[in-house]
């Protein structure tokens, strides 16, 4: 039996209404699947005593070794580091759902496309869930119940939609060509890419032939 297919969860993670709402929607994920997604989440990684480039670098290396990774797309502007992030796991082929609950309109596409900057989409392997987070809260608050229930309910929605679309993007071909040394290659050139102490990571013997192995194991890239 395969091992859970793991989410990087990217993000803002400023604030306790934000970190509450990951590990809230986190949870709600892995209990909707049973377990069939497993959620990675950056602020749960060890942080203190820490530089900022080492903080990066352990966020990097952290979605490189995940099978898939679900990105926060909130706010009239994106954060800068979640399009990083977003940026970098479309330079690796890993499978994306991008998550924007905020209501509001932003970018520069045409009607009814997505309400960022054109240069952050038409990614291959990527769905995008959007929702109105008011209506969601309206409709839950009308059923009744406590506080937590509301957020249970809102929650335990959210994370039905992102499961089926999590489903349905890893089932999207890779575009990565064929065989592991295809994919060993551009995962020893992201790690160069992103400098750091992921430089040196690039030559480890067994890191990233173990990364693509699991990811081939699972259908995420292709085999020999």
């Amino acid at each position: 039996m395969l091992s859970p297919y793991t989410i990087y969860f990217a993000g803002p993670l400023f604030d306790h209404k934000i970190l509450q709402g990951n590990a809230l929607l986190a949870a709600h994920i892995e209990a909707a699947s049973q377990e069939r997604y497993r959620c990675v989440l950056p602020q749960d990684l060890e942080q203190q005593g820490v530089s900022s480039i080492e903080i990066r670098d352990q966020n990097l290396r952290a979605l490189m070794e995940c099978d898939l990774a679900l990105f926060n797309f909130d706010g009239t502007e994106l954060d800068s580091g979640t399009v990083a992030e977003y940026m970098y796991a479309k330079t690796l082929d890993i499978p994306a759902v991008i998550l924007r609950t905020d209501f509001r309109h932003g970018g520069d596409q045409e009607p009814g496309g997505n309400p960022w900057n054109i240069m952050v989409s038409f990614y291959p392997r990527t769905e995008v869930l959007h929702l109105d987070a008011m209506l969601r809260y309206t409709d839950a608050l009308s059923q009744g119940g406590s506080a937590h229930e509301v957020s249970a309910r809102i929650q335990s929605r959210i994370a039905s939609e992102v499961i089926e679309l999590l489903d349905q993007v890893r089932g999207i071909e890779p575009i990565l060509g064929d065989g592991a040394a295809v994919a060993e290659s551009a995962y020893r050139w992201a790690l160069k890419l992103a400098g750091g102490s992921l430089t040196t990571l690039a030559s480890h013997s067994a890191l990233v032939p173990g990364i693509v192995e699991r990811k081939i194991q699972k259908g995420l890239l292709k085999g020999d």
